[in-house]
């Protein structure tokens, strides 16, 4: 039986943890009618496991809400991009993306990525004490994605703003002053980037490449790219390395398996994902005709939120699923989402977390927090605390 529930009367403390909230919900059935924190209308949101993955999956459910009349603000801002777009032009922007975004780009950052890990070790080490996210969890992933982008050195810190605030938002004024910004900075560094020549970053490749079928790619489609881009190359990553940091300090007894034997990195990240993924909830996608999902019937053009957080801890899924365990076979977690838009950067995030907590563990002997973790994003879309105090 579904149930409704205004999330943003439950405050900080959802915020902090809003696990057990969804577990509620989660007892008395997968789909449930809810008021996201600061938004006036309601929405249905699916928190069984099952049903998330068959939701992310069902071409019912479309991601274009101008179809419906209600374009989401960085469509406007900045520009179509794979969150906003069903098939065919979904198809035809992510194998844009994929065919410059590919596997073999991200093995070849590998030096890369442990030579910035080591370098940010170097200056944060020496101190005995830091902000985790400030002087690590986030400066490593907006120097590769800086890099493979193409962004010049000297705008990582007005870059850094903005995308926090497009995502996790401070207020309605600041979000739409973020993605405004996203669009000029975008716009500028493309029209940069068309008339130096091509280059071996991945936005240059982009930008002097074309479809299939010998078509241009516009430039509201080369902004929508970029943002994405940047988005699934840094959002999600910055909060999975922190998030899954503060799991391994808040359970010794796991730190102390992972210290002993390195080989469970990979198993510790999917953990990581399952346990405390860097998203909460994918982005709304709205029903393109009647759907079922859990026995609920959801009207046409009613929009649907899928809560991965909440299906990554479903028991029918994963037993004992409150319990951090590094060992725990934890394939088949949402965390990157699933279906035709699985998150196009889950490779490039995965590399760098396996990365940047190996070397952290290995170098920093006696690490443990310093004091309790700084907010949590706003919001329901992004998880992760603004920061982590840590000593060693």
């Amino acid at each position: 039986m579904s149930e409704f529930i205004d999330l943003g009367e439950l405050g900080a403390e959802f915020r902090r943890n809003p696990h057990p909230v969804y577990a509620r919900l989660r007892a008395k059935g997968p789909v449930h009618r809810v008021r996201p924190p600061a938004w006036e209308s309601e929405t249905w949101l699916v928190v069984g496991h099952e049903e998330a993955r068959t939701a992310l999956a069902d071409p019912r459910l479309a991601k274009d809400g101008a179809k419906i009349g209600t374009p989401a603000l960085d469509e406007e801002l900045v520009g179509k991009t794979l969150l906003s777009t069903d098939p065919p032009q979904h198809t035809r922007l992510r194998g844009l993306l994929s065919r410059s975004f590919t596997m073999r780009r991200v093995e070849e950052l590998l030096p890369r990525i442990q030579q910035i890990t080591d370098d940010l070790l170097d200056t944060m080490l020496p101190l005995g004490r830091a902000d985790l996210v400030e002087s690590f969890a986030l400066p490593l992933p907006l120097t590769v994605i800086c890099e493979l982008l193409g962004a010049p050195e000297m705008s990582r810190a007005e870059f850094r703003r903005m995308a926090t605030e497009s995502i996790a938002p401070s207020s309605p004024a600041a979000a739409h002053d973020a993605f405004a910004g996203l669009g000029a900075y975008f716009t500028e560094l493309i029209a940069d980037k068309r008339a130096a020549g091509p280059t071996d970053d991945l936005l240059s490749d982009l930008v002097h490449s074309s479809a299939e079928d010998g078509a241009p790619i516009s430039p509201d489609e080369l902004r929508g790219m970029a943002f994405i881009l940047l988005i699934a190359g840094y959002e999600s990553t910055v909060n999975l390395i922190s998030s899954g940091v503060h799991a391994l300090l808040t359970h010794p007894g796991q730190l102390a398996a992972l210290r002993a034997d390195m080989t469970l990195i990979d198993s510790a990240v999917e953990e990581m994902l399952r346990y405390e993924g860097p998203i909460e909830n994918a982005t709304f996608r709205y029903a393109s005709e009647p759907v079922e999902i859990g026995g609920v019937r959801i009207a046409k053009h009613e929009p649907v939120m899928i809560c991965l957080a909440a299906a990554d801890r479903d028991a029918d899924r994963y037993p004992d699923p409150e319990r951090f365990d590094i060992r725990r076979d934890s394939r088949g977690h949402l965390a990157f989402g699933h279906g035709i838009h699985f998150c196009l950067g889950a490779p490039l995030a995965r590399v760098e977390a396996r990365t940047a907590i190996r070397a952290l563990l290995e170098r920093a002997h006696d690490l443990a927090l310093d004091g309790p973790p700084g907010d949590w994003l706003p919001g329901t879309l992004i998880r992760g605390m603004r920061s982590l105090p840590v000593r060693w």
